[in-house]
């Protein structure tokens, strides 16, 4: 079964979801985040999410607030209003009878998960997948002109995806208080790392250093040929592939 659904957050901004359950009741659950400017329709989470519930979960993917089919604004979209958009979702699977949730994320969705999952004692995994592991405070990323616009004006737009979208001096603000070393040493839950060897975007590299970062408990897979966004048919075959049976392996050895 398959069912569009909204649910607020803790602003009273409706966010979209698509709540995915299996034939037959279950108690074991994953939640999907979304690339940075992207939505809960992405292919490969699609995917993930068809895989995850022929094996028994229920799975909820969601529109963080700003984008999608979500309310709010996107200027607002800061890791930590989306870090408690990720636990509002717990709380929603909480209510359909899932008691080990699993969370996992593409891009800026891996990373809300991580960080989420480290202040998180009712997620028992999290799978990453094409994550950075620089640092969040991306102003060394923007070129010599958005850098005194960001001075200037104490915000900056961009064009993603066919949208004018504002970034404002608060969202690098926001990101900065979050120091990856930190957050991977206290992230007491197996992890799962996925990255294709040919993203463009984020190097394969940041896979490997989000391994060292934390080397006990974590799970590194690498997927020859795949983009940013797993594009290829095959990959995000085997990408769905390896996310379903790892946390299907996870949750059965616990009992669920």
């Amino acid at each position: 079964m398959q069912q569009q659904i909204k649910f607020p957050n803790l602003y009273g901004e409706k966010l979209a979801g698509t709540f995915h359950a299996p034939l037959e009741d279950s108690s074991r659950g994953i939640i999907l985040g979304h690339c940075f400017t992207c939505s809960r329709h992405t292919r490969v989470l699609r995917d993930i999410s068809q895989g995850l519930v022929n094996e028994g979960f229920k799975v909820l993917r969601f529109d963080f607030s700003g984008n999608g089919q979500s309310e709010g604004n996107f200027s607002e979209s800061f890791y930590s209003k989306q870090i408690a958009e990720m636990k509002t979702a717990a709380s929603f699977m909480s209510a359909q009878g899932v008691s080990w949730i699993g969370l996992a994320g593409h891009s800026m969705g891996a990373m809300v998960a991580m960080l989420a999952a480290a202040e998180m004692a009712n997620v028992r995994a999290v799978c990453s997948l094409a994550a950075k592991a620089s640092p969040l405070d991306t102003t060394h990323l923007l070129s010599e002109n958005q850098l005194q616009e960001l001075k200037h004006a104490g915000k900056l737009h961009i064009i993603s995806r066919g949208r004018k979208l504002e970034l404002t001096e608060a969202f690098f603000k926001d990101a900065a208080q979050y120091k990856l070393t930190d957050i991977m040493a206290s992230l007491h839950q197996p992890l799962l790392v996925v990255h294709g060897d040919q993203d463009e975007i984020i190097s394969v590299e940041d896979a490997y250093k989000l391994h060292q970062f934390k080397p006990v408990d974590t799970d590194l897979a690498i997927i020859p040929g795949a983009d940013h966004m797993f594009s290829q048919d095959e990959h995000r075959q085997q990408v769905a592939e390896l996310v379903v049976q790892w946390f299907k392996r996870l949750a059965t050895e616990e009992g669920f």
